[in-house]
């Protein structure tokens, strides 16, 4: 008989996580299942799976290694019934556990699983806190409760001060909390970008490709070539490679886009931390020791620091926090379907096509693409919270749940109002084509505001102001911009309503 059954979710890949803190290497036994479900309950990338699958068998090698009792069921076992319920009852036949311990799952579905195994079951299943992450959930509503806006800004400050990082004493190194005026330049001179990390394919990753090959080739993406790290030492090259390389412009240069250029200088590092390869403390203090060491600037290391510190933090505590009611979500009413475009990458936006191509071969877009080119795509065009949410859960290697839905819903579509984002990210071509090159490749021109000729995103954006003049005019980072729209002749306005309209039947 076992006395504990421990069970590892695909994104719990650490030794370090809460469910084995105090494990009996002789007694207890991990588990582990491939399920045919939890790969198609949304079409994820086949890379997202490759990489997923590939890394929690690596994983599970490496576990039995070190002498621990792993119980492992593959997605070809002939018994396996593709079922997280149904594969943990059989496990608990089989091994007859006097309890189980789960680590908190990373989104609320999962959550309800193991809600409905406990039903089930007659033996205890304790559900631990997540402690991967900086702030547990219940600290994290806490300070919610106490703050009168809850405003990222004002999260980030205090986890620096909790963690004591890029502190001098109790003020901000070099006297400024945030950075991000200096992380906005677009290159004037080509720019020698070096490679990111990327792995060798060993034997179990190919025949994870083989099995994503055969049974999943209707998903989104390129399946090869495959280059993600799957192992926690590879993931370690990866940041290390990440700091000495190119962490240094990371922070000016991390908003621009160049065409033919996906990696850029960002760390590509959220997909490792986010399954446990990584932790995000060990990131920090990485960026962090760079600096102290002279050996990069302050504006890249805080920019760094601050997208892990506070905002992956802050959207964690968000999603928990408002689930499940976040995900219904729809204050501007947005209901138009997901253009044909996003899955086939055939438009004519040439920004909407690089991002789109660079998403369906590498399962990856940096976060300005995401936010800037395609989810300022979707804001305009009203698309409909749903089906943009499992568009973004779908094709990012780094995305699950409690990440993507408050990114998504909060910041890109503002589809809750304004809890999340102080104010819906909403821009015409202008700002695509200060940040990036995309502009000079695309057949419409960013110079002209209306007619057959002009950027969609110029019309675009002022057409969506007027139709959301009701939710929007009270908000006051607005009201300068709503002042240019009063002051629009009235041909104006109609030439964009017109225009708008256009595009909008043609998209239909």
């Amino acid at each position: 008989m076992t006395s504990v059954l421990r069970i590892l979710l695909w994104d719990q890949l650490t030794t370090e996580i809460s469910s084995l803190k105090d494990i009996d290497m002789k007694n207890d036994v991990i588990f582990f299942a491939e399920l045919k479900n939890e790969c198609t309950y949304v079409k994820h990338h086949k890379k997202k799976l490759v990489f997923l699958l590939s890394a929690m068998r690596h994983f599970a090698k490496e576990m039995v290694e070190q002498g621990y009792r792993v119980s492992y069921v593959h997605l070809n076992d002939a018994d396996n019934t593709g079922f997280f319920v149904s594969e943990v009852q059989r496990a608990i036949k089989r091994y007859q556990p006097k309890a189980i311990v789960i680590t908190w799952p990373s989104d609320y579905r999962t959550l309800k699983m193991i809600q409905l195994l406990q039903a089930d079951v007659d033996i205890d299943i304790e559900l631990r806190e997540d402690d991967r992450f900086l702030i547990h959930q219940k600290e994290f509503a806490q300070w919610a409760q106490k703050n009168k806006e809850i405003r990222m800004e004002f999260f980030y400050r205090m986890m620096r001060k909790k963690y004591s990082i890029l502190m001098d004493g109790d003020q901000p190194t070099g006297g400024q909390w945030n950075y991000d005026a200096e992380n906005r330049k677009f290159p004037k001179n080509k720019l020698d970008i070096p490679p990111t990390y990327q792995a060798v394919e060993d034997h179990i990753t190919q025949d994870v490709i083989n099995i994503v090959a055969e049974h999943f080739h209707d998903h989104f993406g390129t399946l090869t070539p495959f280059f993600f790290a799957v192992t926690r030492q590879q993931a370690k090259q990866a940041l290390s490679l990440f700091i000495q390389n190119r962490l240094a412009f990371f922070g000016e240069y991390q908003d621009a886009m160049i065409q033919h250029e996906p990696w850029m200088y960002h760390s590509h590092l959220g997909l490792y931390i986010n399954i446990g390869l990584l932790t995000p403390l060990e990131c920090i203090e990485a960026a962090e020791a760079s600096y102290r060491n002279h050996q990069t600037p302050l504006n890249a290391v805080e920019g760094f620091i601050r997208q892990i510190l506070g905002w992956r933090e802050y959207v964690h505590g968000i999603y928990w926090l408002k689930m499940p009611e976040y995900k219904a979500m729809n204050s501007l009413n947005a209901q138009r379907s997901l253009p044909s475009f996003f899955w086939n990458t055939e438009t004519s936006m040439n920004c909407l096509k690089q991002c789109l191509s660079e998403t369906r071969d590498n399962a990856y877009a940096h976060h300005i693409q995401r936010l800037m080119v395609l989810g300022n795509f979707s804001l305009l065009a009203g698309l409909n919270p749903v089906e943009v949410n499992e568009w973004y859960l779908i094709v990012y290697a780094d995305a699950h749940e409690w990440v993507e839905l408050p990114n998504v819903s909060g910041m890109i579509l503002f589809a809750d109002g304004g809890y999340l984002a102080s104010k819906p990210y909403a821009a015409s071509g202008a700002y695509i084509n200060k940040m990036s090159n995309y502009c000079k490749g695309c057949q419409y021109s960013v110079e002209d505001k209306t007619g057959p000729n002009a950027c969609p995103f110029n019309y675009l954006y002022w057409n969506f102001l007027m139709q959301h003049r009701p939710e929007l005019q009270k908000n006051h980072r607005l009201k300068m911009i709503y002042a240019t729209l009063d002051r629009m002749s009235e041909e104006k306005i109609k030439n964009i309503q017109m225009d708008s309209e256009s595009f909008f039947n043609q998209l239909s």
